[in-house]
């Protein structure tokens, strides 16, 4: 059930209607069962997959709960947690390599041995990325001491289907997001107004910017022999479409949450103003970027082997040296989780390895670039240093977006070196880029206006947004006929501007 149908649409409208009607008491029961059709209705099999999660995180976590009153030695009681927490991981995650990643291994195997396996049927549960993630980062917690185990495993099983966010996050932490689910809540007009908007404009990124972006993509990066001057067109336009896309995304599945009085994390804050990778990182695709600091970042960091390495690296390297090479590796090991978790594919690991790379680079490069804006007399404070910072990072991030999209590593390589060498821009409109039944010169022109015309109000809203401005507090103080208005425009704009081809699919995300 595509997000952008209107079976959804009408799925989420009863949903809401039905959640106020009933008694609180029973709305999160309410939003169990609608959790549980809505994924069902993607396939029964692949639901086996999240109830297998579901049962066994729950029981890890009740299991690891009682450990302490089975033994007297905190030594045998850390052993035990840790056996269980080991057992869960494993089987968690090793489901999710299975059946995300074993073809990928027999194509390896194929190229490097020569060999002629076949690839296996697979099933691919939609978002077990994310609920994997989701359901493990609980069960660390618990580890942890962070949060207590949920005792009731139909309350669990809300926190791990939650259906506005199951297919593409934001992942969610239970000490936040449980609370709020099994929370009764009331109807109030104020809120339904800002889910409702958020959904019209996550719409509005997605149909009339993300999928009018990706004829270009499609047509440049599925065919870099044919429109080899235009790399540097197609990698802006899935810059657009990317962002638009996943971020349109998180805006419906926060604006559905809403109706429901759940506030979900945010998930981007204006990544492409960002001055650094490690800054874009900490604004595009937040909730995985926390998952990955807490959960890999400093358990590799405060790890036994790591300290001994720090210790090797600052014999041998000094101080300085040796307190930032650690955490350089570090973060190349969460880039290279990061890349893998993207995809199964070598172009995948490289994009990775490309964003870890870079932030191990500048933070051993951090105290020259100091000394060097003290030698130039460059202010961090001055707006020509910013915007050269948030251009330079712009340009970082769309290199990494080539390995991102492009077929394989191969395909990436060759578009950039076409970018620089065999720049065209006369190729987009000779003959014009294909695009179904409605293709030539003119249906170009309208489709570049569009994609023009809604990254002009997308970043002026970003700007607002960054500048400190609450555009949903400002838009709820207006009267009901400037709403009325915003409302319209928003409704007529999606049908009109919206990409008519059949290029364009559902959320990106949503396939992970």
């Amino acid at each position: 059930m595509s997000l952008i149908s209107m079976e959804f649409l009408l799925f989420v409208l009863l949903a809401a209607a039905g959640y106020y009607l009933i008694p609180s008491k029973y709305q999160w029961m309410w939003l169990l069962a609608f959790s549980y059709i809505y994924y069902i209705s993607g396939g029964f099999r692949v639901t086996c997959f999240l109830i297998f999660t579901t049962v066994s995180t729950y029981l890890a976590g009740v299991w690891m709960e009682k450990v302490p009153e089975g033994v007297q030695d905190k030594k045998e009681e850390k052993k035990r947690k840790k056996q269980i927490l080991a057992g869960t991981l494993v089987l968690n995650f090793g489901v999710l390599g299975v059946l995300k990643y074993t073809n990928f291994v027999i194509g390896t195997v194929n190229s490097i041995s020569g060999g002629d396996f076949e690839p296996l049927q697979l099933l691919l549960p939609l978002g077990i990325s994310f609920y994997t993630f989701q359901s493990m980062g609980y069960i660390l917690d618990i580890y942890w001491g962070r949060s207590q185990a949920e005792h009731n495993l139909f309350r669990f099983a809300l926190f791990v289907s939650f259906f506005p966010q199951i297919l593409q996050g934001p992942i969610g932490r239970f000490g936040s997001l449980g609370k709020q689910l099994y929370a009764s809540h009331s109807f109030e007009i104020d809120r339904l107004e800002r889910g409702f908007l958020r959904i019209l404009w996550g719409y509005f990124k997605k149909m009339v910017i993300a999928d009018n972006a990706v004829i270009f993509v499609n047509a440049i990066f599925d065919h870099p022999d044919i429109y080899d001057g235009l790399g540097l067109v197609g990698v802006l336009a899935y810059s657009v479409q990317l962002y638009c896309d996943f971020s349109g995304g998180m805006d419906v599945v926060i604006g559905i949450a809403d109706l429901f009085g759940i506030r979900l994390d945010e998930n981007f804050k204006r990544p492409y103003f960002a001055v650094s990778i490690t800054d874009f990182w900490h604004r595009w695709h937040i909730t995985l970027g926390t998952w990955m600091k807490d959960y890999v970042f400093y358990p590799v960091s405060l790890s036994g082997w790591m300290k001994s390495f720090s210790k090797f690296a600052k014999k041998s390297f000094g101080k300085q040296i040796g307190r930032t090479l650690p955490i350089c590796v570090a973060n190349l090991i969460v880039f290279l989780v990061v890349g893998v978790w993207h995809g199964a594919a070598w172009k995948f690991i490289v994009y990775g390895f490309y964003n870890g790379l870079i932030i191990a680079f500048s933070g051993l490069m951090a105290p020259s670039y100091r000394k060097w804006k003290k030698a130039l007399h460059i202010s961090d404070d001055s707006k020509g240093f910013y915007l050269f910072q948030m251009f330079r990072t712009f340009v970082l991030v769309n290199i990494s977006w080539y390995f991102d999209r492009a077929g394989d590593v191969k395909t990436a390589f060759l578009m950039m070196k076409n970018t620089l060498t065999k720049f065209d821009l006369r190729q987009i409109l000779e003959p014009g880029i294909e695009i179904g039944e409605a293709s030539g010169t003119a249906y170009t022109m309208i489709a570049l206006a569009v994609i023009l015309g809604g990254c002009v109000l997308l970043f002026f809203v970003s700007v607002l947004q960054e500048n400190g401005k609450d555009l949903t507090a400002i838009f709820a103080r207006q009267n009901w006929l400037v709403k009325a208005v915003v409302y319209a425009c928003l409704i007529l704009l999606l049908p009109m501007l919206g990409q008519p081809s059949g290029e364009a699919g559902g959320f990106i995300y949503a396939q992970f």
